[in-house]
């Protein structure tokens, strides 16, 4: 992508270079983010900071306790900058993934659809690269810019699951800033404000919606709070993070 905040899907990929893709594994569960086992402080190892061209506050992540567990905490003031752990996972064989999150507050001028509004108290990615010779003539450009820079393919699409202020949940919108990312909104609203809010989606399901074919491999998972186009703050705790081969409701 360009060298724009939402998401640059190239500047995604040089930042998961450094970071291994060990994941946890049972039969039926992989491990994406299982914070509730890290050690407080620091950042959550595996785990790289996401930034982006032009921004220059970042969030600020840390691990702390909350309601009794390790968790990651966001704090967002007028700044973006996210989490990006990289990975290699069919989600045909792992379509569940679940998650937990918590946010302190709304932001009052976010906009679904505008770029002045592209920001959000909370929200996880999910990223995928498929056949470099499906992206159109400028996407395989881009690409091929990244990878003389970084030495590897950037993600090809991204599903960004959302916390936004006002949208039903169920809306499935491109990103205001490239259709090569679907927001998909999760959870609307102030009534869970200040709560812990269970998740659980079909990546597969939700790819097919969002895009109309099936999923390539999921490729890294980020997540993000970043308040920089409203200038406002927000505060948010994200889980352990992980992807299974059944629903569990």
């Amino acid at each position: 992508e360009v060298p724009v905040k939402r998401l640059s899907l190239g500047a995604l990929a040089g930042a998961v270079l450094a970071v291994s893709t060990t994941t946890v594994q049972s039969g039926d569960a992989v491990e994406i983010g299982g914070f509730s086992n890290e050690t407080l402080g620091g950042l959550p190892s595996m785990w790289k900071p996401l930034t982006f061209p032009k921004i220059r506050r970042y969030t600020d992540y840390a691990l702390v306790p909350n309601d009794g567990q390790i968790v990651v905490r966001a704090s967002s003031r007028a700044s973006a900058s996210g989490l990006v752990k990289q990975t290699h996972i069919d989600p045909h064989q792992y379509p569940i993934i679940q998650w937990r999150w918590k946010i302190a507050n709304l932001i009052k001028h976010a906009g679904l659809t505008r770029k002045d509004g592209d920001d959000y108290p909370a929200r996880l990615y999910i990223n995928f690269r498929g056949k470099s010779s499906e992206l159109s003539f400028l996407e395989r450009v881009e690409n091929a810019v990244y990878r003389r820079l970084y030495g590897q393919e950037p993600p090809t699409a991204a599903i960004n699951y959302i916390w936004d202020g006002r949208a039903p949940v169920g809306t499935i919108a491109p990103n205001a800033y490239t259709d090569r990312v679907r927001m998909i909104v999760v959870n609307s609203g102030a009534d869970s404000v200040g709560q812990w809010v269970d998740e659980e989606r079909n990546v597969v399901e939700d790819y097919r919606a969002a895009f109309g074919e099936e999923p390539p491999p999921i490729v890294s998972v980020a997540l993000m709070t970043d308040t920089d186009n409203t200038g406002e703050s927000a505060v948010a705790w994200y889980g352990d993070i992980t992807l299974r081969k059944t629903a569990s409701r």
